[in-house]
């Protein structure tokens, strides 16, 4: 069965920019790359869980602190090795003074030594122009940077300051 994970999009309005926030990967895979590499906070949906309910959860879990309240639906992709992620936006801040992950992961590292390491899931976030996050995102992500310009783009958004 496919994985899916779900996931939020957080923006904010830079005049004249929108810029937006991603996530790194923690670990020694992800160490050194940089463009291609980031990717929106988001974690796998557990079953019978709810994609909005999940994208919640793993912001909290990658951040450290609570999500928009009011997020909307950016819609699936299906990034380039099978996994469909269901990803929301939101109009927010985020300090990037106060990043902490509470997530960590387990994995054989050195590779083929027998050993084990924990590492955190998510080292650094940072806020992007939309155009620079392009470079940064992981491919399969670039789509959910279109959706957000076409759902700003909407008549009467782009003036809103944030939720009614």
């Amino acid at each position: 069965m496919a994985r899916i994970s779900s996931g939020i999009l957080l923006y904010r309005r830079d005049e004249p920019d929108v810029v937006v926030l991603l996530v790194h990967p923690g670990g020694p895979f992800w160490r050194k790359r940089d463009l291609g590499a980031w990717s929106i906070p988001k974690g796998e949906v557990e079953p019978g869980e709810q994609a909005e309910i999940a994208a919640r959860r793993e912001f909290v879990e990658e951040l450290g602190c609570e999500p928009p309240e009011v997020v909307r639906p950016l819609g699936r992709i299906v990034q380039g090795g099978g996994k469909t992620v269901e990803a929301f936006a939101g109009e927010g801040q985020f300090d990037l003074n106060r990043f902490r992950c509470a997530s960590t992961v387990t994995i054989a590292w050195p590779p083929h030594t027998g050993r084990f390491q924990t590492f955190p899931e998510i080292d650094a976030a940072a806020w992007f122009t939309v155009s620079e996050a392009r470079d940064k995102i992981l491919a399969g992500q670039r789509p959910l940077l279109d959706r957000l310009e076409g759902l700003l783009a909407e008549p009467g958004l782009m003036g809103k300051s944030g939720p009614d």
